[in-house]
């Protein structure tokens, strides 16, 4: 299977059993996913073949085991469930359990790993940013992909919303996506990739764990709302109010 003419973003889409790989190479497949294959690689430090195999290798195993997304073949409408279900829901409860975590790691070594400091700072912004972000998805892009999704199966006409066209809000949900993107960047620097000190207590451990697994949870989070459900959106809606006119 040949990559070199493909973004990361369309490799992603097409073979999800990727992701893992990307992950463990750090190389963005969802707010930075338009890069070339290549140019990852590249930026990556590592060498197209070597990522190719690595690929190779994946995609062979999720065969031979069946693995599958769940999300690939599901509706916009659906989608939305499964976001809230899956991402949205992880998302709220690991920001809730890491913050005195975070807070209690920070205080008792921020001393010897002054780092601690500003992590806690980035990912209490992060926070900030995602609580509202996720309200405004559930409360007013998600139900009118809902919606378009109900008058394009009963092929009925909707009313143009208060924000014109559905390109408004994913405009917004994009741009906002992008800044996590950042904040994750600067929490995986400023924790050296999350490898913790050698002589870290338990919490330390933990925490680096926690912040890790939140990373690679956004990452699909964002990865299936820009690159799955967003686009589906957009045709829905097109499909909607073309009808209309």
């Amino acid at each position: 299977m040949k990559f070199t003419n493909k973004t990361i973003r369309e490799i992603a889409l097409e073979t999800p059993a990727t992701i893992p790989v990307f992950e463990k190479h750090n190389i963005d497949y969802c707010c930075g996913g338009n890069k070339k294959f290549s140019e990852a690689c590249e930026n990556a430090g590592i060498s197209p073949e070597t990522l190719s195999k690595n690929i190779s290798v994946a995609i062979t195993k999720a065969e031979n085991t069946q693995e599958f997304n769940p999300a690939a073949k599901k509706s916009a409408s659906e989608l939305t469930d499964y976001l809230i279900e899956k991402h949205h829901t992880f998302t709220r409860e690991e920001m809730e359990r890491l913050t005195p975590l975070m807070a209690k790691v920070a205080v008792k070594h921020g001393d010897k790993h002054p780092e601690l400091h500003k992590l806690k700072e980035v990912f209490g912004k992060l926070c900030e940013d995602l609580l509202p972000h996720l309200q405004k998805e559930e409360m007013v892009l998600f139900p009118f992909i809902k919606d378009l999704s109900i008058a394009n199966e009963r092929n009925t006409s909707l009313p143009t919303p208060h924000f014109m066209t559905v390109q408004n809000p994913i405009r917004m949900m994009g741009i906002e996506h992008d800044e996590a993107g950042d904040f994750l960047k600067e929490m995986r620097e400023l924790s050296n990739d999350y490898s913790a000190p050698e002589n870290a207590c338990p919490s330390y451990k933990a925490l680096y764990f926690g912040l890790e697994e939140l990373e690679k949870d956004l990452h699909k989070h964002i990865h299936l709302e820009n690159n799955l459900l967003f686009p589906k959106a957009v045709k829905l809606e097109q499909s909607v109010f073309d009808d209309d006119e």
